[in-house]
């Protein structure tokens, strides 16, 4: 029996608490025994006392007596009202007497000072995980059970926990009533505005225990943990694909669902996040919030500043477990493991073709629409992808950010920067499967296997022209506009291809880098070197289909077939004569400009062709190279030992289509077409005198000049014609010559 003490005084006989009424001793023994008499007759929970019955059925009947006369807000209990009003007063009537803070409520007090003893004496009877409070025990328990008893009447959405609820209702409302006082920005949730005061302190105050890196958040440093235990506890129930982060399940969901429900007000383009459009929208305001603190450089989004501060830093954290090889970025690295997991789970709707990232598909689509959604604000050029456009502006820039550290050369791009050390290295990963071959570049590989599978398949829609390379393509069309894009900055003449200008610019630096290791001999070109050593070994890897003809050069080849088709697509805009080849075109032009921009330095005579340079000078040095090796007659240039060696084959291939009449030389046929036609195109133009061929004007003008080139060297006598002095030689000596 519990001890009386006094007339009022009613003690527990269990614990030595003491009560005023003995009713409320009755209803204090139930915590002893457990005893719980008072149910609800809604949901059948039991409570111990019928007062707290009579507050529990407040939330079936939504009832709330109590209102606050500042703000209007109603509670179901008055204690809550009470402890609502510290809110308005400010007031903190609870303190610590550990560290001194205060508390507007009693519990919260008691539930802090477990922070300084360390206790927990609630514990979870599932998993065994404990807590300081009742109450945060009771929220841990709805992990288990799933249990979401707090529901939004706005949207109808469901929370284990009352506070995550009404934090949720203030996205309905808007509300945000807790306010930095330092930027007066504004936040819906307490705990947010705590984690923002850290920028404007700098503090860090969780810290890695593996690593010693510091967070501003304790959620961060526990995801950051997870890169050094592996653990992905978070798994999508489509595909099974496991996560670090809860909110990178939440963004790869939609990958399945292709639910995009915030939309942009200004293109109207669509996301599956928020923070995604927000992004987005700084494309349009051209807004860049983060700043690089030592090179000044902005950002559009942090995590590009993070990534740029490796550029800095050099420092590469994250690591593939298969092969060892360190990145700089995370999503780098997750691109790169598909290499050795062949995955492609991202496919384009149009071609069918598979891609290992979302984003690639997307870029990837604009092949198949034409889309060039960038621009360059200088020349206004437009461009498909970013990265392309940001490598172009260098060309207006002349910024070069990447640097060979074994020969100090600098470039634009990166990629290349790469290509140029294998110069150094030698090496070449990438092997044909067909011939063997190794190549720098994959890129190359694919573009090499096309000459044995013959595909080209960019096609001109002009000419219709096939080509094996997009490059080439683009380099050909200009052949259609006449654009001459690449400027020499010595000369000002310009070029259609970049690398003709690369080549053109030797001309005048004189520089001659590739050598011949056979004969010595120096090239400006290294393709050059390449065709010259075929001199060596006779190698003629090009053969005609039709012929079988084999030529030691791809464009001897492409040339040569002209002859089977009679094509002459380069027409002269003066007297609308017809060329095979390019080339010959330019030279005929010079007929009627009269240029001959070639110059011999023994004796100043000029020439319009380079091959009638290179002729002329060997009649100074006397030299004889090629010879026939039938006869043993030497000659100053190979063509004329091919001419040459017909006098023993009585080889004549060119015909005359008028008369059948054949010629062991192409010029011997078109001078004898004059006969034919009349023409007689070569005039004096001192007697106006026409004459069907160009020598014989040459001849023809030494009657006007007195010119007499050819002496004899017994009697010292002059001729002006060749055969004039051969004849005279003829003459036995003492006769008097008619000549």
């Amino acid at each position: 029996m519990p001890k009386e003490r006094g007339k009022s005084v009613y003690d527990c006989d269990i614990c030595g608490k003491s009560f005023s009424k003995k009713g409320n001793l009755t209803i204090h023994r139930n915590i002893h025994t457990g005893q719980k008499p008072y149910h609800c007759d809604i949901c059948g929970k039991s409570f111990s006392t019928n007062s707290t019955l009579a507050i529990h059925k407040r939330i079936h009947t939504g009832e709330k007596p109590y209102h606050c006369g500042i703000c209007g807000k109603s509670f179901s209990q008055r204690n809550t009202l009470t402890n609502h009003k510290h809110v308005h007063t400010g007031e903190k009537p609870h303190h610590c007497d550990v560290c001194g803070k205060s508390f507007s409520l009693v519990n919260t007090l008691n539930v802090h000072k477990n922070i300084h003893i360390g206790e927990k004496p609630y514990h979870c009877d599932i998993c065994g995980e404990s807590f300081s409070r009742n109450n945060t025990l009771t929220a841990h328990k709805r992990i288990h059970t799933g249990e979401t008893p707090y529901h939004c009447d706005t949207c109808g959405k469901s929370f284990p926990h009352r506070n995550t609820l009404t934090e949720h209702r203030r996205v309905h409302t808007g509300e945000k009533p807790y306010h930095c006082n330092i930027c007066g920005k504004s936040f819906s949730q307490k705990s947010i505005l705590a984690i923002h005061m850290h920028i404007h302190t700098g503090e860090k105050p969780y810290h890695c225990d593996v690593c010693g890196k510091s967070f501003s958040q304790k959620p961060h440093l526990s995801a950051h943990k997870r890169i050094h235990t592996g653990e992905k506890p978070y798994h999508c129930d489509i595909c099974g694909k496991s996560f670090t982060h809860k909110n990178t399940l939440s963004n790869h969901k939609p990958t399945h669902t292709g639910e995009r429900k915030y939309h942009c007000d200004i293109c109207g383009k669509s996301f599956s996040r928020n923070d995604l459009l927000s992004v987005h929208k700084r494309i349009h305001t051209g807004e860049r919030p983060y700043h690089c603190d030592i090179c000044g450089k902005s950002f559009s989004r942090s995590h590009h500043l993070t990534a740029h501060k490796h550029i800095h830093t050099g420092e590469q954290p994250y690591h593939c477990d298969i092969c060892g090889k360190s990145f700089s970025h995370r999503s780098t690295i997750a691109v790169h493991k598909h290499v050795h997991s062949g995955l492609k789970l991202y496919h384009c709707d149009i071609c069918g073709k598979s891609f290992s990232q979302s984003s690639k598909v997307n870029l990837h689509k604009r092949i198949h629409t034409g889309e060039k959604p960038y621009h360059c604000d200088n020349c206004g050029k437009s461009f498909s992808y970013k990265t392309n456009l940001t490598i172009h502006r260098r060309t207006h820039t002349g910024e070069k950010l990447y640097h060979c550290d074994t020969c100090g050369k600098s470039f634009s791009h990166k990629n290349t920067l790469t290509l140029h050390k294998q110069t150094h290295t030698g090496l070449k990963p990438y092997r044909c499967d067909v011939c063997g071959k190794s190549f720098s570049q994959s890129f190359k590989v694919t573009l090499h296997k096309r000459i044995h599978t013959g595909e080209k398949p960019y096609h001109c829609e002009i000419c219709s022209k096939s080509f094996s390379c997009k490059s080439n393509l683009y380099t050909h069309k200009r052949i259609h506009t006449g654009e001459k894009p690449y400027q020499c900055d010595n000369c000002d003449k310009y070029f259609s291809c970049k690398t003709n200008l690369t080549h053109h610019k030797l001309t005048h630096t004189g520089e001659k880098p590739h050598h011949c290791d056979i004969c010595g001999k120096s090239f400006a070109h290294r393709s050059s070197i390449t065709v010259h050593k075929r001199t060596h070994t006779g190698e003629k890897p090009y053969h005609c289909d039709i012929c079988g003809k084999s030529f030691s050069r791809n464009g001897d080849l492409a040339i040569h077939k002209l002859v089977h088709t009679g094509e002459k697509p380069f027409h002269c805009d003066i007297c609308d004569k017809s060329f095979s080849v390019r080339v010959n075109l330019a030279k005929h032009k010079r007929i009627h400009t009269g240029e001959k921009p070639y110059h011999c330095d023994t004796c100043e005579k000029s020439f319009s062709q380079k091959e009638h340079l290179t002729k002329h000078k060997l009649t100074h040095t006397g030299e004889k190279p090629h010879h026939c090796d039938i006869c043993g007659k030497s000659f100053t240039h190979r063509s004329a030992v091919t001419v040459h060696k017909r006098t023993h084959t009585g080889e004549k291939p060119y015909h005359c289509d008028i008369c059948s009449k054949s010629f062991s030389r192409s010029g011997d046929l078109s001078t004898h077409k004059f006969i034919h036609t009349g023409e007689k195109p070569y005039h004096c133009d001192i007697c106006g005198k026409s004459f069907s061929v160009k020598v014989n004007l040459t001849k023809h003008k030494r009657i006007h000049t007195g010119e007499k080139p050819y002496h004899c060297d017994i009697c010292g006598r002059s001729f002006t014609q060749k055969g004039h002095l051969s004849r005279h030689k003829c003459i036995p000596s003492g006769v008097k010559s008619s000549l």
